[in-house]
C-alpha cells in the first residue's frame, strides 16, 4: 500500500505526516473519549453537576488498607474493637504455629453482631467498609463510649500479617469464623470445629509479616499503656499480654505520669465543647511531653508539634500529661493526625488562658531551680573553703600566728635545748584498753584484784 508521494504505509497504520513519518493509529480505548471530547466543546458554556463516585471499589479498598503504618496502632484497633464491645478481659498473645509468627487477640465481650437467625453477621462487616455500625449507633444516641466510626479497622492486618481469622460464636453456641487475605478481595464465612463454643470474639493474625517479628511483647504493652492509657482506666478492662517466644507475660497498666499535679487550671472551653487537661510539672527532661488525645485515645504524642503550638510552654520539656479533646476530627486512614479545621481553630484559640498559667508556673519553677543551684554553691564553696583551710594548717605544723594575721615559721629546737628529763620521774603509762574491769572497782572480781574491801559482802 503506497501514497500518493509514492512512500509504503504499513498495514494497520494511519496516513502520517507531510514528511513520511507513520503514526500509530488510535486506540479503541480512547475512542468514545474523543467523540465526548468533540461533543464537549461545543457545549462548554453549559453547566453540569453530579456526584462522586469510586471508579475502582477495591483499589479504593486496598488504599485504605494501606493507609496505616504503624503495626502496634493497628493492634490497639483491635484491642479498642473489644473495649467497643464491653469486654472485660483482653489476652494478646504472641506465638509460633508451623513454624511462623503468629498474634492473637481474644476477648470475652458481646461478639459480632448475630443476624436474626443468630449467626454472626460476617458478611455485614467485610460488605460494609467505610460504613461502620458504631456510627450509626453513635447518630441515634446509643453508642456512648463507643470509638470506632469508620469501620476500617480491621484492614490494618495489612500491616501486620497476611491472613485475618474472625472466630465468634452464634447463638446455638457454635462457632463460627471468617477468613480474610491481605491482597485478596474476597473472604469466606464457615463454621469452625470445636468441642463447645467460647464466648467472644478471637482475631488471629499468621504468618506475620518478615519486619515486625522483632515486636515483642514489652514493646506491645509500654504502647498500649500509653496508647489506650484513659480507654483503660475508665473501661476497667484486663489486659495481658503473653509472649510464648520469649517465655514472658505483661500485665498492660496505664502509664503513670511524674512530677506534681496541677490543680486549679484555666478550664479549656470552645463553642464545640470543653477539654479536659491533666499535666504535671516536673523537672526538664526529653521525654517530657503532652500527648493530646481523644475519648481516651492518643493521637498525637507530643502536642508541641502541632501547628501553631510549637511554642512555650508546650515545647518547654517542664510539663507531663494530657488534653482529651473529645470535638477534634481525625484523619480516617492513619487515626494520627487532625483535620485543620474550625474546630481545630477553637481549640488553640481555648488554649490561650491555660498557656498564659503555665509559663507563669514555669518561670516560678525555674526561679526556684535558681536559687536552689546559688545555695548549693554556696554551701560548696564553704565546704570546700573550711577543707583547704584544715589542710593549711596541717601542713603549717610548729607555725604559729602574729598579731598581724601572718604565718611566722618557728624553727625546731635541738636535742641539747630541750629541757632535760628527770631521772626520778616515772614514765607515764598508757591506759590499757585491752583491761575494762580497770574501770569497774567496784566489782566483786576487780576488788579482789586490787585488795579492796568488796562493798556488796556483807559482813
Amino acid at each position: 500500500m503506497a501514497d500518493s508521494g509514492g512512500h509504503k504505509i504499513a498495514s494497520g497504520l494511519t496516513r502520517g505526516y507531510s514528511d513520511g513519518r507513520l503514526s500509530r493509529p488510535a486506540s479503541p480505548r480512547l475512542k468514545p473519549y474523543m467523540s465526548v471530547t468533540k461533543k464537549s466543546t461545543a457545549q462548554l458554556n453549559v453547566s453540569e453537576k453530579g456526584k462522586l463516585r469510586i471508579g475502582d471499589d477495591w483499589n479504593a479498598i486496598r488504599i485504605i488498607a494501606l493507609s496505616q503504618g504503624n503495626p502496634l496502632k493497628a493492634i490497639a484497633e483491635f484491642v479498642e474493637n473489644s473495649i467497643d464491645a464491653h469486654a472485660k478481659n483482653i489476652v494478646i498473645t504472641r506465638s509460633r504455629e508451623h513454624g511462623e509468627q503468629c498474634l492473637t487477640v481474644k476477648d470475652d465481650g458481646e461478639g459480632v453482631p448475630r443476624t436474626p437467625n443468630g449467626v454472626p453477621d460476617f458478611r455485614y462487616v467485610a460488605t460494609h467498609i467505610c460504613d461502620s455500625i458504631k456510627r450509626h449507633l453513635k447518630a441515634e444516641g446509643a453508642g456512648v463510649g463507643l470509638q470506632g466510626e469508620y469501620g476500617i479497622g480491621l484492614l490494618s492486618f495489612w500491616t501486620v500479617g497476611h491472613t485475618l481469622t474472625i472466630t465468634s460464636t452464634g447463638a446455638d453456641q457454635r462457632a463460627y469464623q471468617m477468613i480474610m487475605a491481605k491482597g485478596d478481595p474476597r473472604y469466606t464465612v464457615k463454621p469452625r470445629r470445636t468441642l463447645f463454643g467460647e464466648g467472644g470474639t478471637e482475631i488471629k493474625i499468621a504468618p506475620l509479616l518478615n519486619g515486625i517479628r522483632n515486636l515483642n511483647g514489652e514493646k506491645i504493652q509500654w504502647y498500649l499503656a500509653s496508647e489506650l492509657r484513659d480507654r483503660i482506666r475508665s473501661s476497667q478492662v484486663r489486659v495481658t499480654v503473653i509472649d510464648r517466644l520469649a517465655r514472658k507475660q505483661y500485665e498492660v497498666e496505664p502509664r503513670e505520669f511524674e512530677g506534681r499535679l496541677l490543680h486549679q487550671l484555666p478550664a479549656v472551653r470552645s463553642d464545640f465543647g470543653e477539654a479536659y487537661a491533666e499535666l504535671y510539672l516536673s523537672a526538664p527532661a526529653e521525654e517530657c511531653r503532652v500527648a493530646l488525645t481523644r475519648g481516651g485515645t492518643r493521637v498525637i504524642s507530643d502536642i508541641g508539634t502541632l501547628p501553631g503550638l510549637e511554642r512555650p510552654p508546650w515545647n518547654s520539656r517542664y510539663l507531663q500529661g494530657l488534653i482529651d479533646v473529645p470535638y477534634l476530627d481525625l484523619t480516617p486512614g492513619t487515626r494520627s493526625g487532625i483535620v485543620h479545621d474550625e474546630r481545630y481553630a477553637a481549640f488553640t484559640e481555648a488554649l490561650v488562658p491555660l498557656e498564659t498559667c503555665l509559663s507563669g508556673l514555669i518561670d516560678a519553677q525555674r526561679r526556684a531551680e535558681e536559687e536552689q543551684a546559688n545555695v548549693e554553691s554556696l554551701l560548696s564553696s564553704v565546704r570546700f573553703a573550711k577543707q583547704c583551710w584544715c589542710c593549711h594548717g596541717k601542713n603549717m605544723i610548729g607555725s604559729k600566728s602574729s598579731r598581724l594575721g601572718r604565718m611566722v615559721r618557728v624553727p625546731h629546737k635541738t636535742q641539747e635545748e630541750r629541757k632535760p628529763r628527770k631521772e626520778n620521774k616515772p614514765p607515764r603509762r598508757r591506759k590499757c584498753l585491752q583491761e575494762p574491769c580497770l574501770k569497774q572497782p567496784h566489782s566483786p572480781r576487780n576488788a579482789d584484784s586490787l585488795n579492796m574491801p568488796d562493798p556488796y559482802t556483807v559482813s
